[in-house]
């Protein structure tokens, strides 16, 4: 049985996302997990995590680009903020959820 809060929601686990090495300054590469399609990106150093599909259309972000505002959609340049999610500009309004992530001996994980 899986660990729960006190109000019965399920608890994370962490996953192995990607070796550190793998992942450059200012880069991003992505996995799948179970139905979860996951964004990890380096900006400056700070590695985030968050959804890697865009909340207004459906585009894969592991196609856009980064910049110090976060990372941009390929298809309608929304710019998404990687430590919370929030979309920077339209057309996107939704955020992207987030996640936490640690390093550990070289690797990445992911909390799902």
């Amino acid at each position: 049985m899986k660990p729960t809060t006190s109000t019965g929601e399920l608890l994370g686990r962490w996953v192995k996302a990607c070796k550190r090495a793998e992942l450059g300054t200012n880069q991003m590469c992505s996995f799948d997990f179970e139905n979860k399609q996951i964004l990890i990106a380096d900006l400056g150093g700070q590695i985030y995590a968050t959804d890697r599909i865009c909340t207004h259309e459906e585009a894969d972000l592991a196609g856009g680009f980064l910049s110090e505002e976060g990372v941009r959609c390929p298809l309608h340049l929304s710019v998404f903020n990687l430590r919370d999610g929030r979309p920077q500009n339209p057309p996107a309004e939704l955020p992207l959820k987030t996640y936490n992530i640690k390093v550990e001996k070289d690797e990445i994980y992911v909390e799902v």
